[in-house]
């Protein structure tokens, strides 16, 4: 791109033109200069990454090191009380309640943990930004129905109907809906879905009301598109920013609503591993077996902080207007 010509007045009085010349960056080239400034973020996605490496082969490998398969008990690993015994040099974090090994039960309990996060954040995701494009593209009785669906859910006590949606869920073989829902890991991550996909809905909606006035999609209306066209190519786009965003922000979200499920076991099932039912385990022997908190929570935290300050910095990253 080239500059406007500055004007230099020479030694002998003529004015001289002399072109500037200055690069354009290109909107990505932008983006990625302004994420890689945010050491935080950067920081977040390093440890992102490790997390699902652990939850990939976490597990086995746990398992491999030291010798002990995932439900294995040890009756040594437990006094004559029944109190679990604390972290020594073959087992690492401790073991639980069971005699069962607690690292390689967290290893194998960020599998499940990021699992139902990711899968149930992908989902919502999937239907709230349907919803919000309906919504906000066409207005009317469309707008009316999906927004006041959105915001009943939005209104009514989460965690209190998660519990009985699970609970009636989980009394029996068949889950619900004839057997649609089954107890375990695929009630859970409808519940949670259930109750997530209405932020996504809301925000697409308030991005593709004012999307749509946009002088591009009038120009593209004008030159005879359809509205799959304009949904998919012109609106959509501009959506992607805004929604991996808020995609980083709603997958802890979500680590953290499971292992509340799982806290009040409600969760996955017992032979299951996740942080949220080792951290339920832990509640009869917290006063004698910090072990069993510590660690499942500080790999709650870890996750949950690493995922937000990766959001923070990919938000600022796609904002130009935002300041450092």
């Amino acid at each position: 791109m080239t500059n406007p010509p500055e004007f230099q007045v020479t030694s002998g009085g003529a004015i001289a033109l002399q072109p500037v010349s200055v690069a354009r960056k290109s909107p990505s080239r932008l983006f990625w200069e302004r994420l890689r400034q945010d050491k935080a973020a950067l920081a977040g996605g390093v440890v992102i990454f490790v997390l699902v490496f652990v939850a990939i082969f976490g597990g086995p490998i746990a398992s491999t090191i030291s010798g002990h398969p995932e439900n294995a008990t040890y009756s040594d690993m437990t006094d004559e009380f029944g109190v679990p015994r604390g972290p020594n040099s073959s087992f690492w974090f401790g073991a639980d309640s069971a005699g069962r090994d607690l690292f390689v039960r967290t290893m194998y309990g960020a599998r499940t943990s990021l699992f139902v996060g990711i899968v149930a954040s992908g989902i919502a995701l999937f239907i709230g930004t349907v919803v919000g494009l309906i919504a906000g593209f066409f207005g009317g009785v469309a707008d009316t129905l999906l927004s006041r669906t959105a915001d009943v859910l939005l209104a009514v006590p989460q965690i209190l109907i998660a519990v009985g949606v699970v609970a009636a869920c989980s009394t029996s073989k068949e889950g619900c809906l004839g057997g649609l829902i089954q107890p375990g890991l695929t009630v859970v991550i409808a519940v949670i879905t259930l109750f997530s996909w209405s932020y996504i809905a809301r925000i697409v909606r308030g991005y593709t009301l004012s999307l749509r006035e946009k002088e591009f999609v009038e120009s593209a209306r004008a030159a005879g598109a359809g509205t799959f066209r304009i949904l998919s190519t012109e609106i959509l786009p501009n959506l992607i920013g805004p929604l991996i965003v808020y995609a980083t922000l709603l997958i802890p979200t979500n680590i953290l609503f499971e292992a509340a499920l799982s806290y009040l076991g409600l969760g996955v099932p017992p032979d299951q591993a996740s942080w949220g039912a080792i951290l339920n385990d832990a509640s009869g022997y917290y006063d004698v077996a910090w072990w069993l908190m510590v660690f499942p929570g500080a790999f709650l935290i870890l996750t949950t902080l690493a995922f937000n300050l990766l959001g923070d910095g990919l938000r600022d990253a796609f904002d130009v207007r935002s300041e450092r």
